[in-house]
Order: C-alpha cells, then sequence, then structure tokens
C-alpha cells in the first residue's frame, strides 16, 4: 500500500465519500460563520507606520490627544465665479442641518478661499478617527440635500472619514466585479477543458469555498495581524487561482487513469499519488514563499502574507479531502452532462500534435532554443533597472470617487488642507514654554520657504499634560511630488534640527503622509534582499527534496527568476509610463505601489512552482520508465499541456480581471501575475525548460540514481506514476 500521506487521506475520503463531504461542509460553515461573529481589525497608524513615522506615530499615541474625524463641506461654483454672499448663505444653511446631527461633535466658521473661489465649512465628528467612516453616512446625507436644494453650486464633502467611506465602497464593488466576471468566465474555460458541465463545476465550487472558508478564518486572524485593507482581494484573487487549478490538476488525472480502466477508488488513489502530490509539493511551495513576507516585518506584508497563505492551505485541504469523495460518488457521472462538440474535441483519442511541434525546436536545436529565449526573457525585463517605487496615496485612487473629486478642489483653493507633514515633539511638562518658542521660530522659517503652503500658519496642538506637541505644516504639492519629498527633507535635515533640536531633552520626528512614503520605500528597498533570500533558499530545499535532484532545483529557480523578471520589467514598462492609460484606465504617476515587488515576488515564484512541479512530475515519470531524456521531456510535457495549458488561462483569467478593477494596486497585481503566468507556460515550459532538460541530460537528476537506472530498464507504467517524488532517489 503506498503510504504517501496524500494517497492515504484520499483513500479514506474516496471510500468514506459522505463523511468526507460532510466535515468539509461543517468545516467551511464553521469558518464562514467564525467570519460573520468575529470584527475584522483592521491595522491602525502605528502598525502601518516604519522608520521615523513609526516614532512619531509612538509620540502621538503617548500623547493621548482627542483626535477625532474631521470632514469639510465645500461649496464652489458649477461655472463662471463664485457669489460669495450666496455661498456664505449656503454654508450657513450646511451648518444648520450638522448641528442637528448627533454624529457631530462641531462646527466651524465657513471660511473663504483667498481667491475667492470657494468656501469651506470645517466639521468635527464624534468618536475615533478609525470609525470615521462608519459614521459618516448622514453627514453626506446632509450635504447632498443642501446641494439638492441649491444646484446652481457644487456643494460636496471630503474628510478622511469620507474618503475612507468612498474607498471603502469603490473596493466593495471592485470585489464584486471581480466575483461576478471571474465565475463565468472561469466555468467557459473548464467547460472547453472537460467538455463536461459537472466535472467543469466541480473546481469552481471548491474554489468558492476555499474563498469564503479562507475570508473567515482571515477576520479571526486579524486580530494577530491586523488587516491592511487588501485581504480579502488577495484572497478572492488567489482563491480562485489556485482553487481551480489544484482541482483541475487532480479531475484531470483521475479522467485519464479510469480512461485507461481503473476503478473509481484506484483512479482516486493514482490521481493523489501523482497529481495529488504535485499539488502539496506546489502549494508547500507557495506557503513557503509568502512566509517569507513575514521577515520584511510590516502590517502590509503580514495582513497579505497571512490573507495568502490561508487561502492554498485551504485550497490544498479540499483538493486532498472533499475532492476525491466526490469523484468516487459520481464515478462517471463527473463526465455528465456533456457538451456535444466540447466533449468530442476534449476526448480525441491519440498523441495531440500541437505540442510536439511547438517543442520540436527545443529538442532538436536545444542550445540555439534556450539562448533566443533566454535573450527574449532578459529584454523584457530591462525595464527593471529603471524601476521606482512609491506608495499609493491619494493620487492614485480612481477620480470617480465622490470624495476623491472634492479632495482635488478643496486642495486647489485651500494648499494647507491637503497634503500636510507632521512634526512631533515630545519633551518634559516643563519644557513646554521652550517649545512653544521653537514652534514660533519653526513658523518662521516655515513662511519664508516655498516649499510649504502659505494660506495657514502652521497648526498646533498640545497634549492635556503638555508634554506632546503635534505641529502640521501644509505643502501645495501632491504627495509623491520630488518637491513634497524635498519639503520632508528640509524639515528632517534642517528646519526641526535648527528648532526644536535646541529643546534639550526633547523627542523629534517628522510623519506624515510623504514621510510614511519615503520611510516604507526605503524600508522595502531595505528588506528585499532578505526576503528574496529566504524564499530563494527555502524553495532550493524543498525542490531538492521533492525531486532528489539539486539540478532540478536550482534550474527551477534560475527559470523562475526569469519569469519573475519578465513580469517585473512589463510592470514597469506598463505603469511607469502614460501609453497604456487609456487602455487600463488609470493615472500614471511613475512609479509602481510600494509593496508590490515585493509581495508578487513571492506570490508568482510560489505559483510559477504550481506549473514547474506538474510538468517535471510527468517528465520524471517518462524518465522513470527508461526513456531517453529528450523523449521524456517531450512525453511529459505533451501529456501534461492541456490540464497545465487549461489551468495557466484560468488564471490569466482571473489576473486579467483585476487588470480591469479600478484601485492601482489591484491593476498592478493584475498585470504582474497574469504576464508571469503567461510567459511561464508559454516561453519558458515551451521553450526554456525543454531545451534546459534537453541539453543536461541525465545531469538533471543528479545527486539521485533512480532516474539513471530506469534508464536501463523498463518501468511499468503504474509503477512509475505512483512513486513519491522523495523516493526517486532510491
Amino acid at each position: 500500500m503506498n503510504k504517501q500521506p496524500a494517497v492515504r487521506i484520499a483513500r479514506w475520503s474516496a471510500t468514506h465519500p459522505w463523511r468526507a463531504v460532510v466535515l468539509w461542509l461543517v468545516f467551511v460553515a464553521v469558518c464562514v460563520g467564525v467570519g460573520s461573529v468575529v470584527t475584522t481589525v483592521k491595522a491602525t497608524d502605528v502598525d502601518l507606520s516604519v522608520g521615523e513615522s513609526s516614532t512619531a506615530a509612538a509620540i502621538r499615541e503617548a500623547g493621548k490627544f482627542d483626535d477625532h474625524p474631521q470632514e469639510n463641506v465645500l461649496i464652489t461654483a458649477k461655472a463662471g465665479q463664485l457669489d460669495q454672499r450666496h455661498a456664505m448663505a449656503v454654508a450657513g444653511e450646511a451648518s444648520a442641518r450638522m448641528h442637528a446631527l448627533p454624529e457631530v461633535l462641531s462646527v466651524g466658521d465657513p471660511a473663504p478661499a483667498p481667491d475667492g473661489k470657494a468656501v469651506t465649512l470645517p466639521l468635527t465628528m464624534r468618536g475615533p478617527p478609525e470609525d470615521g467612516d462608519a459614521h459618516v453616512q448622514p453627514l453626506l446625507d446632509a450635504t447632498a440635500a443642501v446641494q439638492a436644494a441649491h444646484p446652481d453650486l457644487r456643494v460636496e464633502q471630503v474628510g478622511d472619514a469620507s474618503l475612507d467611506k468612498g474607498i471603502g465602497d469603490q473596493l466593495g464593488n471592485d470585489f464584486e466585479h471581480a466575483e461576478i466576471l471571474s465565475l463565468p468566465v472561469t466555468l467557459i474555460i473548464l467547460l472547453v477543458a472537460f467538455g463536461a458541465i459537472t466535472a467543469a463545476g466541480v473546481p469552481v465550487l471548491l474554489a468558492l469555498s476555499a474563498v469564503g472558508s479562507s475570508i473567515g478564518l482571515a477576520a479571526l486572524a486579524s486580530h494577530v495581524f491586523p488587516d491592511s485593507g487588501s485581504t480579502s482581494q488577495v484572497i478572492l484573487l488567489m482563491g480562485m487561482a489556485v482553487g481551480v487549478d489544484y482541482s483541475l490538476f487532480y479531475l484531470k488525472r483521475e479522467r485519464e487513469e479510469r480512461a485507461k480502466g481503473a476503478s473509481h477508488v484506484r483512479a482516486v488513489e493514482i490521481a493523489a499519488a501523482t497529481s495529488g502530490h504535485a499539488v502539496v509539493v506546489s502549494a508547500f511551495a507557495v506557503i513557503v514563499s509568502m512566509a517569507g513576507l513575514y521577515l520584511a516585518d510590516d502590517a502590509i506584508f503580514n495582513s497579505l502574507g497571512t490573507g495568502s497563505i490561508i487561502v492554498v492551505a485551504v485550497a490544498m485541504m479540499g483538493s486532498l479531502t472533499v475532492l476525491p469523495a466526490l469523484l468516487a460518488k459520481l464515478g462517471k457521472r463527473v463526465d455528465r452532462p456533456r457538451v456535444p462538440l466540447l466533449w468530442r474535441l476534449t476526448n480525441r483519442g491519440g498523441e495531440p500534435r500541437l505540442w510536439p511541434a511547438l517543442l520540436k525546436p527545443a529538442l532538436k536545436h536545444p542550445a540555439i532554443t534556450l539562448v533566443v529565449s533566454v535573450g527574449a526573457l532578459l529584454a523584457l525585463a530591462l525595464p527593471v533597472l529603471d524601476i521606482k517605487l512609491a506608495s499609493s496615496d491619494i493620487t492614485t485612487l480612481p477620480r470617480e470617487i465622490p470624495a476623491v473629486q472634492a479632495y482635488d478642489r478643496l486642495t486647489a483653493a485651500f494648499p494647507s488642507e491637503g497634503t500636510t507633514n507632521v512634526i512631533m515633539v515630545q519633551a518634559g511638562a516643563g519644557q513646554a514654554g521652550a517649545v512653544d518658542a521653537q514652534v514660533g521660530a519653526l513658523a518662521k522659517r516655515v513662511a519664508a520657504d516655498p516649499l510649504f503652503a502659505h494660506d495657514q500658519k502652521p497648526r498646533v496642538t498640545v497634549s492635556a499634560d503638555k508634554t506632546v506637541h503635534m505641529i502640521k505644516v501644509g505643502i501645495p504639492f501632491e504627495p509623491n511630488t520630488e518637491q513634497a519629498k524635498q519639503s520632508v527633507e528640509r524639515l528632517r535635515g534642517d528646519i526641526v534640527p535648527a528648532t526644536l533640536g535646541h529643546v534639550p531633552g526633547a523627542r523629534t520626528a517628522v510623519s506624515g503622509e510623504v514621510a510614511g512614503n519615503i520611510d516604507y520605500t526605503q524600508h522595502v528597498k531595505d528588506k528585499l534582499p532578505w526576503v528574496v533570500g529566504f524564499v530563494l533558499l527555502l524553495t532550493l530545499l524543498m525542490m531538492a527534496y521533492a525531486f532528489r535532484s539539486l539540478v532540478i532545483a536550482l534550474s527551477a529557480i534560475v527559470l523562475n527568476m526569469l519569469s519573475a523578471g519578465a513580469a517585473f520589467g512589463v510592470m514597469s514598462a506598463v505603469f511607469q509610463h502614460s501609453w497604456a492609460e487609456g487602455l487600463l484606465d488609470f493615472h500614471s504617476t511613475g512609479a509602481i505601489v510600494s509593496w508590490m515587488p515585493l509581495f508578487v515576488f513571492t506570490m508568482l515564484f510560489g505559483l510559477s512552482m504550481d506549473y514547474h512541479v506538474f510538468v517535471v512530475s510527468r517528465i520524471r515519470e517518462a524518465a522513470m520508465r527508461g526513456m531517453p531524456t529528450r523523449e521524456a521531456v517531450r512525453a511529459g510535457i505533451t501529456r501534461s499541456a492541456g490540464v497545465v495549458t487549461s489551468a495557466a488561462v484560468v488564471m490569466i483569467s482571473v489576473f486579467a480581471i483585476f487588470a480591469t478593477l479600478s484601485m492601482i494596486e489591484m491593476k498592478q497585481l493584475g498585470v504582474g501575475l497574469g504576464v508571469a503566468v503567461l510567459i511561464d507556460a508559454m516561453i519558458v515550459r515551451v521553450l526554456v525548460l525543454p531545451s534546459l532538460m534537453s541539453l543536461l541530460g541525465k545531469a538533471n537528476w543528479w545527486p539521485s540514481r533512480g532516474v539513471r537506472r530506469a534508464s536501463t530498464q523498463v518501468v511499468p507504467d503504474s509503477a512509475a506514476a505512483t512513486q513519491p517524488l522523495a523516493k526517486i532517489g532510491g
């Protein structure tokens, strides 16, 4: 009896199908129930901050400021000159409405813009800032009522709470859009792959159950690793991709063995020993890669890594437990009802002709093919040399969000209300007078410097115990501009040391959106070598153990590095320039989102192993039957081509859907992963891998002797198929 855990689990599930199905349904129900009961913990500013910004966040927290969400009602003319008297009267009407709301703590006096083109009404909400988006809707309704009463003016609202709500609503719409599109697209692809409705529906149902379960588990995990805001989207992205792929690999092999005459249980066993084991190896490759994100030691990567690991683990569990049970119970009914034309196309007998033709250059002229294909991938990777990183900010948000449009008009009229640098000062209570004096000196320096806004003086807030001062200095530039970065450098390197630095024992730190972007980008650059090194080393060890071949492990890493480099090159070329803005509906900021390269690298490195493990496993099976290397490569790739191509098309389709979403992070994620899978499936697998393995010959399996011994003797198909990957050296 085969002792592989995957085979033992599959055999139990296949012989106890109802128990396995019920246990899976209970597991899914419990996870979804937990998600609906447990509150998702969101990452705070302290969690998200790094570097000097983290110090500033800690000082601010020590000050125990009575912070509340701040909003603004903005009144401008839709056309022509603004009637100031009329605008002030409308502001008074808005003030009266806001005063009547229990969510509003106070309403300030309306203030005209210096150029007379706008009037703003400042509002302070009750409750902490992090809860503002949950309670801002009544204020938005009041603003909308004023707008309806005065159609000649533009009356709108903006602030952190309304922006957060707008972003949350947009993310919800995007999530729904992705779900609605991904389901029919995936079903159509699987119908083409299987030619039968039940066979196409099983992987989709399992993927959806994995996504739902993982979102519930992620809510629980957020109490350890707070949610950074994109975890659910990443779970959907990963869950639909790997959930369908794992089931697809398993189901295809089970059908193949059943077609050869194996019983339902025996077909499930062989599928578990081959495709099932490959699924376990590739899933652990993804998990190991994503675990590398914890070395980055920040809330964003902890959150994204946790969500990815959860959904991959759940998808793997489903493919090893409930899927064998369903296949054993359904038997031949999994191939019903059939779509006649598609069924004939996908179940034609004989050797496929397309893939041997595609592989011919790599097998006939491996050296030339290898040089040309690797050269093409290196050319695609060239734009990486000019890659620029920047954090996502207000400029990267979709302009169709009403609060974003209002923000643009507010900052045009009141520059100090836009991008703001925040200076935190902590000193003894007895030093409050000295700090106040130096704040005055700082204000004079700022007033004389063109890098800062001059429509308002720096705004100073002092903690109740007089130990912490918070100074907000506006700048008239967008966050990711060079001038904005220079303003932070001016404060950190000159103005703050020359003023507040003279207060004995004072602790200072400069934060704000721009400073946070600078600190986080540097943080990612500092952590990148550690994460990459961890992923490469662990992947090398795992692949070497799985195949008992150091050469296979090293070649897998080199090939995946080529795919990753080419994908990053395409991302840089697309998103750092404006030529694709119309096609993908985005506004280029000239940079890639800071966390994207590290996250995409770990994700695609794991996903690339998905195909590599599966294809090399089939090549190894052929080699174990005594085939020469080139013939084994041809047979292994040809026999795996249908399922791997279907899986790649599913992944590319899901990733392409994410490239159509409105948030720039999701667009970059979709393009990067989609291009990587396309390159991996169509260039690496068709050209680079076969040419490299053909050149290496028997050396592919060094130091293992199992495959090399098999070349001198004939190994039966069933024995080669069920031989565990980790036993090939035996």
